[in-house]
């Protein structure tokens, strides 16, 4: 063939270079794996293996699986089995490990066993970043995202959906009954078949009915209300789209605005964000060892007793109020608009009048006082106000705490576009390298250990592009 570019005969002899160290460039990012490897002390991190067994078989040191895992997650190589494979095949991670190839069973009880010091390991990256200096503003974007588990939808019972599939399998069953009572008036050949065949089918709808039932009573036991079959620990969560959820778990973490480092990082089974703010806060000052922090996140963090938590520990953040009211949908005065006046301790409404402090009640452990005015029946505004007696105002104790917050968010509302753009990145680079399946172990622990390889490898791949490769690999070494 001309005109196009040849390449050599099959049969062709070669010669390789004598060293396998050619075939890895300067510049390959597996030199940086096994300088950040080697200088770490795996000892110290927790890691089983370090010290040989005076008898029996050798065994693999801990290093050389954990370069493999980490070489995995750069390349988006997550199964234990594939990375066996990978260490067969694959040059570069046959330089990584010196020709090492252990089988995946051996790879996967690595990351089993050694969950808590991976996750050590994890945090040991962020140290580095921080003694490079780059973290220079001490800014974090907070945010959650669901992430799926290997437990799929139709194997996740809530009691709604535990009824609602004991009713499809009762209609199925009633539906075919009725054709069996058909077949049985037919004098067709194929009746007999036909019979047969349904009958199957009832007895395989009423063993699936016999086992809902059994598991409608482990359902009651269970605080949540939820039992996942194929991943204990996996819980159905609400996503954005409307009627849509998944089953999987809540990644929280907190992205350095400069770099889109992610800093901190957890997982939980928890489908809301609420309770998550002050936790993620502090993982990431103790990350950055700074007092000085600044927190961005969006409406689901709001909570009162969270924000409240932050401001005491010296963390500002900066979130907007949730927009829950339907007033405004209705034509009515939103609570915004009315003004609350500290030094009479009162509101004042859209028509001037003064809403008085009345009393003081606790509800679900909040201090909260209510105001109202008495000129409500005769205000001229009241049809845009409320359709009761008094439109009354409650506050709780520390609500000057969320209206600090609010007012600093006015004044910069930049910070929102700000945490949009550094916070949605991460997560959608871990999910598009993860695929469409995005954990593959199961529980709780082993997919935190799983999410922190993810999250090594992210944070390293983006350290490689801000440095490049020689000056992290000097940096580690120093």
């Amino acid at each position: 063939m001309k005109r196009f570019v040849v390449g050599e005969a099959r049969g062709q002899s070669t010669l390789f270079p004598e060293r396998l160290d050619d075939f890895v460039t300067e510049d390959n990012p597996v030199r940086v794996i096994d300088v950040f490897v080697e200088e770490l002390d795996l000892r110290a991190l927790g890691f089983e293996g370090v010290d040989p067994q005076a008898t029996g078989r050798p065994a693999y040191h801990p290093a050389t699986l954990l370069k493999i895992y980490i070489y995995g997650d750069l390349n988006r190589i997550q199964s234990s089995r594939r990375l066996e494979r990978e260490a067969q095949r694959n040059v570069e991670l046959m330089w990584l490990t010196e020709r090492l190839a252990p089988d995946f069973k051996t790879i996967a009880d690595f990351r089993k066993d050694n969950g808590q010091a991976i996750r050590r390991v994890c945090r040991q990256f962020v140290v580095l970043c921080r003694q490079l200096n780059v973290f220079a503003e001490a800014m974090v974007a907070i945010d959650g995202s669901q992430f799926k588990a290997v437990n799929n939808r139709d194997r996740n019972f809530t009691r709604a959906k535990l009824k609602r599939r004991l009713e499809q399998i009762e209609e199925s069953i009633a539906r075919y009954l009725g054709q069996l009572d058909s077949a049985d008036r037919s004098e067709a050949h194929t009746a007999p078949l036909k019979r047969e065949r349904l009958t199957e089918k009832i007895a395989t709808l009423k063993e699936q009915m016999q086992r809902l039932r059994e598991l409608e009573g482990e359902l009651e036991k269970t605080p949540d209300g939820q039992i996942s079959l194929t991943d204990p620990d996996a819980r159905s969560m609400a996503t954005s789209g409307r009627g849509s959820g998944v089953v999987g778990y809540n990644v929280q973490t907190a992205v350095d605005t400069q770099h889109h480092l992610i800093v901190a990082h957890e997982v939980t089974n928890v489908g809301h964000d609420r309770e998550q703010l002050h936790t993620m806060a502090e993982q990431t000052r103790e990350a950055l060892a700074t007092k000085d922090l600044t927190v961005v996140a969006d409406r689901g963090y709001d909570k009162g007793e969270e924000i409240l938590a932050c401001e005491e520990a010296g963390i500002t953040t900066d979130l907007p109020k949730p927009q829950t009211s339907g007033n405004q949908a209705k034509g009515l005065f939103r609570r915004e608009d009315f003004r609350y006046v500290p030094e009479a301790d009162a509101y004042r409404c859209p028509a001037g009048e003064r809403l008085i402090w009345r009393y003081r009640r606790v509800e679900d452990a909040k201090t909260l006082d209510t105001y109202w005015s008495s000129a409500c029946p005769r205000c001229a505004l009241k049809s845009r106000c409320t359709p009761g007696a008094q439109r009354r105002i409650r506050r709780w104790e520390h609500e000057a705490v969320l209206e600090t917050v609010q007012a600093r968010l006015d004044r910069e509302p930049e910070k929102m576009r700000l945490r949009r753009q550094t916070v949605e990145h991460p997560f959608g680079t871990l999910k598009a390298w993860m695929g469409y399946t995005h954990f593959l172990t199961r529980g709780l622990a082993r997919v935190k250990t799983e999410m922190s390889l993810h999250v090594l490898a992210y944070n390293l791949k983006r350290v490689m592009n801000i440095l490049g490769t020689a000056a992290l690999m000097d940096a580690m070494r120093a």
